[in-house]
């Protein structure tokens, strides 16, 4: 077991399901950030105490999505546009750093429900699946209360622009099979923030927000973790059903429709994530076959 982030360390379980994915679910479907935030770090350090049981047999999908419930719930704002249509400002000023910090926000929120979204929705998984993804959701809780927190001393606010859904977008296509869902959003969208982490973290450092910096270095070092529980549980799956996980990955990136990855790669976080030589290797020539035809 992975210790609590700390500002969970000593919450008391949130009011609701006490066992987990039942739990999970419930803080889902809560529209409010800052009360998902502390359910789901109140969870965690609940379930560090020992009071969470884990059903891994029911099937939530089956029996909960059937109610018709809105998920995930969201707040009214942001409001959600096509990524073309966002707003776009260099980071050496006031106000495009705030664009900035608060895009980074909602990819936060959004890796908050996906976390949750994780442990409810698949059953049947071994025990530490959904205890790795609790353990998700809470760092991922934790670095939205980081960036949130920081844009508000900018005098700025989570939903005072506009968003992008892509991230979920995702999780809506990989909703029928834990093992899509494995190697898409972890293993591709989430991998992605590893790549781009360290420019946005210089722009940040460029332009004098050393403290946005410095909670982007805090991202990436449980990003790495995050990305390594995604190979973690693809890998598991792959060996589980009899595939070979490179050619599994890139019949699935086809089929579910997954974005192109371009270079520059964080080849050093993505080893430390569990990335495997073949695996880089596919993806660097998949991202050089691509810039040729672009060409």
């Amino acid at each position: 077991m992975h210790p609590a982030p700390s500002s969970a360390s000593s919450l008391p379980a949130p009011k609701g399901p006490s066992e987990l994915r039942a739990a999970a679910l419930a803080a889902l479907l809560d529209p409010d950030p800052a009360s998902k935030q502390a359910a789901v770090q109140g969870l965690y350090s609940a379930w560090g105490r020992g009071e969470l049981t884990i059903d891994p047999v029911v099937d939530r999908a089956a029996t909960e999505e059937a109610r018709g419930l809105a998920i995930p719930g969201r707040p009214s704002r942001p409001l959600l546009v096509v990524p073309n249509a966002l707003l776009r400002r260099a980071m050496n000023s006031a106000e495009g750093r705030a664009i900035g910090l608060h895009a980074l926000s909602h990819i936060e929120f959004n890796a908050i429900n996906l976390a949750l979204d994780a442990i409810w929705r698949f059953p049947g998984l071994p025990p530490d699946y959904y205890a790795d993804w609790l353990r998700v959701a809470a760092e991922e809780a934790l670095h939205f209360d980081l960036l949130s927190r920081h844009l508000q001393r900018q005098g700025y606010a989570y939903g005072d622009f506009p968003a992008h859904n892509g991230l979920w977008e995702m999780a809506e296509r990989t909703a029928c099979d834990v093992l899509p869902r494995m190697a898409l959003v972890p293993r591709t969208l989430e991998a992605r923030g590893l790549d781009a982490s360290p420019q946005v973290r210089a722009k940040l450092w460029q332009a004098g927000d050393r403290a946005a910096a410095e909670i982007l270095d805090i991202i990436l070092r449980d990003e790495i973790g995050h990305v390594a529980i995604g190979n973690r549980w693809f890998a598991h799956l792959c060996r589980e059903r009899g595939l070979e996980p490179v050619a599994t990955y890139e019949e699935l990136a086809e089929r579910y429709r997954a974005p192109r990855l371009h270079g520059p790669f964080n080849l050093e976080a993505r080893r430390a994530a569990g990335f495997t030589e073949p695996e880089l290797a596919a993806l660097q020539a998949a991202a050089l076959s691509y810039n040729h035809k672009s060409e």
